[in-house]
C-alpha cells in the first residue's frame, strides 16, 4: 500500500443548452486535488489550501469527507484516512468545485486502498459529497469528472451515466 495518494478531479461545464443538470463535460484544468493517507479510523481533515480558510474541517461537513467516507462504508474498509485538499477551483465558480474535490476523494482513496471500484461506485460515493457540499446533488458535475468525456447522467444515483460520442478535432 502507497503512503499516500494524490488524485485530481478537473473543472466541469453541466449548463450545456437544453441538456441543463444532465449534460456535462470536464476540463483540462483547472481543478482540485485531495491526497489521503492512511490514519486511524474514519475519515480528518488535515489541511485545505486555497480556500482562505471557507470550507469546513469538520469532515462530515466537507464534500471531500463525506464522500471518502462513503467509499470507506461501501467498501466495508474499518481503516481511515487523512485527507488534503487542494482547491484549484474558485468557491461558487459554476465549474463544479465540490463535485470535483468529493471525485478527487473517492479517487485516491480508492488508489489509496488498491480497491479498483467501479466508476458507478465512485461516482455514487461523490455524489454522497456532492449533497453535502452543494446542498442537494446533481450528477451533470460529478459524471463528466468521474466518466471523462461527454456524458449524459440520466440518473444520478443510483448511476447511468452515457458517455456521448464526440467528433474527433472538437
Amino acid at each position: 500500500m502507497p503512503a499516500a495518494v494524490t488524485a485530481f478531479a478537473p473543472a466541469t461545464v453541466s449548463n450545456v443548452a437544453c441538456g441543463f443538470d444532465v449534460l456535462g463535460f470536464p476540463l483540462e484544468s483547472p481543478g482540485d486535488e485531495v491526497t489521503a493517507r492512511l490514519d486511524g479510523t474514519g475519515v480528518r481533515i488535515d489541511d485545505i489550501r486555497g480556500d482562505n480558510g471557507r470550507l469546513p474541517r469538520d469532515a462530515a461537513r466537507n464534500t471531500a469527507g463525506v464522500a471518502a467516507q462513503a467509499l470507506l462504508t461501501r467498501l466495508g474498509e474499518r481503516r481511515g484516512v487523512a485527507l488534503t485538499i487542494r482547491k484549484g477551483l474558485p468557491l461558487s465558480s459554476g465549474l463544479g468545485g465540490s463535485a470535483a474535490s468529493a471525485v478527487a476523494a473517492v479517487v485516491a482513496v480508492d488508489a489509496l486502498f488498491g480497491a479498483r471500484s467501479s466508476l458507478e461506485t465512485l461516482m455514487a460515493c461523490a455524489f454522497e459529497g456532492e449533497r453535502i457540499g452543494a446542498g442537494s446533488a446533481h450528477g451533470d458535475n460529478i459524471g463528466p469528472a468521474v466518466y471523462g468525456g461527454f456524458v449524459l447522467v440520466r440518473v444520478a444515483n443510483p448511476p447511468d451515466v452515457i458517455r456521448l460520442p464526440v467528433p474527433a478535432g472538437l
